[in-house]
């Protein structure tokens, strides 16, 4: 008896995922709960663990292909199964050839089946007709493939002689054409799902909230002592080092205390202030930038800080995070003078209303009690959606970490 592979929940909000890669072949042993297919969504990479162990069977997806949750993925026979040659079934695309039928006689397939959920999105989008679109899933059902060869079929469609309503969205524009030399020396790569979303999202934030970032500047100098002075007992004690990141988000949520605002976000025509601080931490893998969150971390010492962050950041390196590790943030601290810049203009991880930008420590000259010294300081860059925080509020925000940072015993003295 076969044990199907099917496509696990996601997580919130997430109906769909790409196939990366299978770590098994056709043929296969597979133990219980080994992972045997890799899974990118829209947040995160996930792995499949196998539901029984076994023999894997049958592969239903390919790597590349997109798939709803729920879908079957592959199957798993017992361990005395013998595997036929079924690969010749897999290739399903034989059910191609009825599109031509299809073609000849556009009238669409009656099916009691909703469109699946990645269709019906941009069904909506596009302002179309389910019931008008030939489906070629199981039962007629809908998929994405369908409308996207509807609005293909449409687009190229010559134009009546009557003048049609515009298209509801204007497509991309081509690029720019290259010459047969340069051709032969580019390499074109699909988006991982990751990256497609973070452009998305970045995207977004810049269409819908009034960004503006203000700059400081901060003498590292009393963190560096103090640090230096307790980062053996400190990691000795805990059993983790002691960086700049714990000072720098407590520093944040003793400033969200004082403006609430850059800890709130806009709903329709509605505010809603937090009175908790899950700060996300923005880590660069070699997959794209994600952003894991440290819950609560308002009502953490640094040490517990310090700890999180260690540990969000190895499962963020090597691919472990999960949907619960990122969602729920309600501000964010990206760290670019771990790679060496020393300023930007963070953008907004939406729908926050404030992220702080750290920056490259360079000794710089700089003028104390009338005198010239060396100092480490750092540029501090604050982006805030100015619809909901004023000039002002985001300005005294940079100031109170700052004073923070300067003066360390005033996070513990909770000052």
């Amino acid at each position: 008896m076969s044990t199907e592979i099917r496509v696990p929940t996601l997580g919130e909000s997430v109906t769909e995922a790409t196939i990366g890669q299978w770590f098994k072949k056709v043929g296969d042993s597979v133990a219980a709960d080994e992972p045997i297919v890799e899974l990118e969504t829209d947040k995160v990479t996930i792995e499949v663990p196998a539901p029984a162990a076994g023999v894997l069977e049958a592969i239903a997806a390919q790597p590349g292909e997109t798939v709803d949750v729920g879908a079957l993925l592959g199957a798993i026979g017992g361990a005395g199964a013998v595997v036929t040659p079924k690969p010749a079934e897999a290739p399903k695309p034989a059910a191609a050839p009825a599109a031509p039928a299809a073609a000849a006689a556009p009238a669409p397939v009656a099916t009691d089946r909703a469109p699946a959920p990645s269709a019906q999105k941009i069904i909506a989008e596009n302002g179309l007709a389910a019931a008008d679109i030939a489906g070629s899933g199981k039962a007629g059902q809908v998929l994405k493939e369908d409308v996207i060869a509807a609005i293909n079929k449409s687009a190229a469609a010559p134009a009546p002689a009557v003048a049609a309503a515009p298209a509801p969205k204007a497509p991309a524009a081509p690029r720019a054409p290259t010459s047969a030399d340069d051709a032969g020396r580019e390499e074109r790569v699909k988006m991982t799902r990751l990256r497609q979303t973070i452009a998305r999202r970045l995207k977004d934030a810049q269409n819908t909230a009034a960004m503006l970032t203000t700059f400081n500047e901060v003498d590292m100098k009393p963190v560096m002592d103090l640090r230096a002075s307790y980062k053996d007992l400190f990691e000795k004690k805990h059993g983790v080092k002691l960086g700049f990141m714990g000072f720098f988000t407590k520093a944040v949520v003793h400033a969200l205390k004082e403006i609430p605002s850059i800890n709130a976000e806009i709903d329709g025509d509605e505010l809603i202030y937090k009175q908790y601080a899950h700060i996300g931490v923005a880590v660069g893998t070699d997959k794209g930038l994600v952003v894991p969150v440290v819950r609560d971390a308002d009502q953490m010492s640094i040490a517990e800080i310090e700890k999180s962050i260690n540990g969000l950041g190895k499962k963020a390196r090597d691919g472990q995070l999960s949907m619960a590790d990122m969602q729920g943030g309600t501000f964010t601290i990206s760290n670019g003078g771990v790679y060496g810049s020393l300023m930007s203009t963070p953008i907004l991880n939406a729908p926050q209303s404030g992220i702080l930008g750290m920056h490259k420590i360079q000794e710089r000259p700089v003028a104390i009690g009338g005198q010239v010294v060396i100092r480490p300081m750092m540029y501090l860059a604050l982006s805030y959606d100015h619809r909901i925080v004023d000039g002002k509020e985001a300005v005294t925000f940079l100031v109170r970490i700052k004073e923070s940072l300067e003066a360390p015993e005033r996070l513990v003295l909770d000052l």
